[in-house]
């Protein structure tokens, strides 16, 4: 079974660069069926979750954490089982014992929630993930294509892709299929990263 690793290959602190940086990486690989996914992690205040709510009514609201009630309090859904946005009441005071949230949106078209998402973030470490494209071949460089593990992920506020790692930059990174025993991930990372003008940056992440 194969899996794949990330590399750094764009770090700065402009949001609005860093996303156009992802995005010109994306479109070297995008696909008519790519699409995009973006999570917000940790969310610590029943404020800033109605906040998000508001801004991003088509999300979903989940808790991770295990230590919460057997039951919800009244009026508050089990977020425990993740909620859609538009099912959260609009006084969210109860619900803090379900903190920290994520709050994501999966399987999107690319183009369609990006600029927003970004956005509306805020400080918080947060990841927009576009999957399903494929990396070309480069016979030349010994490189072959790739679909299966062909990913751009661009880290808002966070070194890491676990999203526990904050940081006062944006991270862009290219997704390759994992090998043993040599430089290939490496070089093919280099290559994808070149083809706009950036270059490998720090060491992989695996997912």
């Amino acid at each position: 079974m194969s899996n794949h690793v990330a590399y750094p290959v764009f770090r700065t602190p402009d949001r609005d660069l860093a996303l156009r940086v992802a995005r010109r990486m994306v479109a070297f690989g995008a696909l008519p069926d790519s699409e995009v996914s973006v999570e917000i992690g940790g969310v610590s205040t029943t404020a800033e979750a109605g906040r998000l709510r508001d801004v991003l009514p088509d999300a979903w609201f989940t808790c991770w954490n295990t230590d919460v009630p057997a039951a919800p309090p009244p009026g508050i859904p089990d977020l425990t089982l993740s909620v859609p946005a538009r099912e959260l009441p609009a006084d969210l005071a109860d619900a803090h014992a379900y903190l920290p949230l994520s709050v994501s949106m999966l399987d999107q078209p690319p183009g369609s929630i990006e600029e927003h998402f970004a956005s509306v973030a805020g400080p918080h470490p947060a990841e927009i993930r576009w999957s399903s494209l494929t990396w070309p071949e480069a016979p030349e460089h010994g490189l072959y294509g790739e679909g299966t593990h062909a990913m751009v992920t661009l880290l808002l506020n966070s070194d890491s892709l676990e999203l526990d790692v904050r940081a006062d930059t944006h991270l862009v990174l290219v997704h390759v299929r994992h090998r043993t025993g040599d430089d290939y991930e490496v070089r093919f990372a280099q290559w994808l990263a070149e083809q706009i003008g950036q270059q490998v940056i720090g060491a992989p992440q695996r997912p």
